[in-house]
């Protein structure tokens, strides 16, 4: 075939619509078929045959990224050339549970499987260099670990057992591998008890890696020594340091008369918060007044964070490498001290406080007139939990109700203009733990969102929404002064492509033809689905199938709210990027010049992998407590339905949301086979299958509360 037939059929195959992970793909995939070409932006659109602007602009978000992480190097402004490559890839290591691995590379279109024996003694989330083989099957690509670049972790937090000369830790969760100790390096730590273990050498021909002891977290079981194990097994704080809690002790509550005369005096406007029941740190408050012309000011007003918390100090430096409180099952790990988060910053009820303020004039349908940002002092008159506003809602009664009432009719209209402008409404049922003063869970109950909650979160968006539209919409020839934004990249087309086969066996399907189309058939899908059988496997597999939102300075937009712009600037008591975002807007509003980007970018990334680390650990410790309350139920059936399945086992969800595993291995009727593509386990011989989103009934068979595993068997089927 002639180069240039070769060429047409891939830019063929190439054109049509890419999300960013498929775009660096497709890019570093181009530039290995002509390692020396130097190329822009203008040359990689027309290669890869992409038209449409939004998809051409996003080729150089992702030449930047692409040069951030090593693989090109920026000739000059916009032009980029391949690094020199050894023939070798690199990637990040994800271990099975049967013990082979994938490393996961940009530089390749698809994952590449590691034996056991060829991983060495790489880990879970490490960065390494592989050798790839020829292909030697038809699907999977092999190959072998040739040199760990970086360690995605040395501390490892687990349950320490000791013998008469030596000792091991037995890290928490799915690691492969216990820590050797030696008895002078275990620090005061005794047969059974929880600790945090650091990992200083790995020979390679030893079996183990060696370590010591760094800190006692307390005795298995214990509920604070579990929940700071969990904390410690993400490498998050339990606490902070003495010198931090010192500073903000120093911070005074009082408010110089001076600094309030610097600021827009809203004191005297009807204000007050609405906020959870069991919150303590109140960062966000709402107040309305009619105007003359008949229309509504809105004020969403924000705790002014950064007034208090200056650069260049421990409290800034504490805040920072957190960069996001943390909420577990019992506790908020918060990223501010107490004197902060709860008393200084803490917009509490009655007293003067000073904000970071977005305010709007708004028509009775929720239009925008003007909006102004700025530095304020307000003065709550009453603090609300979201039940007590619902209450309000629904009977029209009760304190401050005629302004409860309207920014409530207001907040439906924002809502519906998101809607109709194509944000997808995916709400998630949260559980909650009622725990005894043990911490011991006792029963189980669900949290959701009703109308006081979404009218909190439509100002919230609102004013995210124009902050960011306020520095990042300039004219066409003008380039944005650097921000930090809340991007959500658009969903992989094959995963979504994927999901539309595995929806239309219950009669649903979407639109798949241009981002818009998904978003409006995803809202009706949802709508659809709401209270069927196949309601929890639809939306758990439809937010598979999203990207994940993350932090950036290169705005690609955010594709789950339908918003060419969004940042966040409504949380920075419990968020890093959020006072990063209080601190250019108020450069910028003083006319400052643009900031370094790199500086600013370093940051977005170290707040996305902190806050990814703090959904784990929530996650981690919701799976805790639900193998702890299980307990008490083993050999009771229960109805649920397949939440999960995969080649070792099905995962089924109770109608209480716990979710535990049938393993493979305890299904001894049959050979099971995983049939990936219709999310499926088919017998061999009986052709019986158990398939996502399917109802059975299992019995709790076991509980391994170290693991945070449940199991389950397979119970008989109630019959008709």
């Amino acid at each position: 075939m002639g180069r240039k037939k070769k060429n047409k059929l891939r830019k063929k195959k190439s054109s049509g619509t890419y999300n960013k992970k498929k775009l660096k793909n497709a890019i570093l995939s181009t530039l290995y078929e002509n390692p020396g070409n130097t190329v822009n932006y203008r040359k990689l659109a027309g290669s890869l045959s992409i038209k449409d602007p939004e998809t051409r602009k996003l080729i150089n978000v992702v030449l930047q990224e692409l040069a951030d992480d090593d693989y090109l190097d920026q000739i000059s402004r916009g032009k980029f050339k391949l690094k020199a490559r050894t023939g070798k890839v690199t990637g990040i290591i994800e271990m099975q549970p049967q013990g082979f691995a994938y490393v996961v590379s940009d530089e390749l279109e698809q994952p590449v499987v590691i034996s056991s024996r060829n991983q060495k003694h790489a880990m879970e989330g490490d960065k390494v260099r592989i050798h790839v083989y020829a292909r030697r099957k038809k699907h999977d690509l092999e190959g072998e670990v040739t040199e760990i670049l970086e360690r995605a972790k040395t501390i490892f937090v687990g349950k320490v057992q000791t013998t008469k000369n030596f000792a091991f830790l037995v890290p928490s969760g799915k690691v492969g591998f216990d820590i050797f100790i030696p008895k002078e390096k275990l620090n005061g730590a005794k047969d059974g008890q929880k600790a945090i273990a650091e990992i200083n050498d790995w020979p390679a021909n030893a079996r183990s890696p060696f370590g010591e002891i760094k800190e006692v977290l307390g005795d298995t079981g214990d509920n604070d020594a579990e929940m700071h194990a969990i904390l410690a097994e993400f490498e998050l704080p339990h606490k902070f340091p003495k010198n931090v809690d010192k500073a903000a002790e120093k911070i005074p509550l009082e408010i110089p008369k001076e600094e309030i005369k610097k600021r827009r005096d809203m004191r005297k406007t009807t204000t007050f918060t609405i906020d959870p029941a069991d919150a303590k740190d109140f960062d966000d408050a709402l107040s309305l007044k009619k105007l003359s012309n008949g229309n509504w000011e809105v004020g969403v007003h924000i705790a002014d964070v950064t007034h208090y918390v200056r650069p260049n100090t421990i409290i800034e430096d504490e805040a920072q490498d957190r960069a996001t409180s943390v909420y577990l099952v019992d506790r908020v790990v918060p990223m501010l001290p107490e004197r902060l988060s709860n008393g200084v910053c803490s917009l509490r009820p009655n007293e003067d406080k000073l904000c970071f303020s977005a305010v709007f004039e708004l028509t009775e349908n929720a239009k925008i007139k003007k909006q102004w940002f700025g530095k304020t002092a307000i003065h709550s008159d009453r603090r609300f939990t979201y039940e007590e506003a619902q209450e309000i809602i629904e009977t029209g009664k009760g304190d401050f109700s005629e302004a409860v009432l309207k920014l409530n009719e207001l907040a439906i209209k924002l809502r519906d203009q998101r809607f109709n402008s194509g944000s997808i409404a995916f709400e998630r049922v949260e559980m909650k733990f009622d725990i005894d003063e043990a911490g011991k869970p006792v029963s189980v109950s669900f949290k959701e969102s009703k109308e006081s909650n979404h009218l909190i979160e439509e100002f919230m968006l609102l004013a995210n929404k124009k902050v960011a539209e306020f520095i990042g919409k300039v004219p066409e020839k003008k380039t944005p002064k650097t921000f930090v934004y809340r991007i959500h990249d658009k969903p992989d087309p094959d995963k979504l492509s994927s999901f539309n086969t595995f929806i239309k066996r219950f009669g649903h399907g979407i639109q798949l033809t241009t981002p818009r189309a998904i978003s409006t058939s995803l809202n009706k899908l949802l709508t659809e689905v709401k209270g069927k059988n196949e309601q929890n496997v639809v939306e758990t597999l439809a937010i598979r199938t999203m990207a994940k939102a993350a932090y950036s300075t290169r705005n690609i937009g955010h594709y789950g709210l339908s918003f060419d712009y969004y940042t966040h600037f409504t949380s920075p008591i419990r968020r890093y990027p959020d006072m990063m975002v209080h601190r250019l807007l108020e450069k910028y509003l003083d006319g400052a010049r643009s900031v370094n980007e790199q500086k600013y970018e370093g940051l977005c990334k170290h707040s996305s992998e902190m806050e990814a680390k703090a959904a784990k650990a929530e996650r981690s410790s919701i799976k805790y407590k639900q193998v702890e309350f299980m307990q008490d139920h083993i050999g009771k059936t229960y109805p649920g339905t397949i939440s999960g399945v995969t080649d070792w086992g099905i995962y089924v969800e109770l109608e209480n949301k716990i979710e535990g595993m049938i393993p493979i291995a305890q299904m001894d009727d049959d050979f099971y086979i995983f049939d990936e593509k219709n999310y499926a386990l088919v017998g061999r011989h009986s052709q019986k299958s158990f398939q996502l989103g399917e109802k059975i009934n299992v019995r709790v068979w076991r509980t391994n509360l170290e693991r945070k595993q449940l199991d389950f068997r397979l119970a008989e089927q109630e019959k008709g």
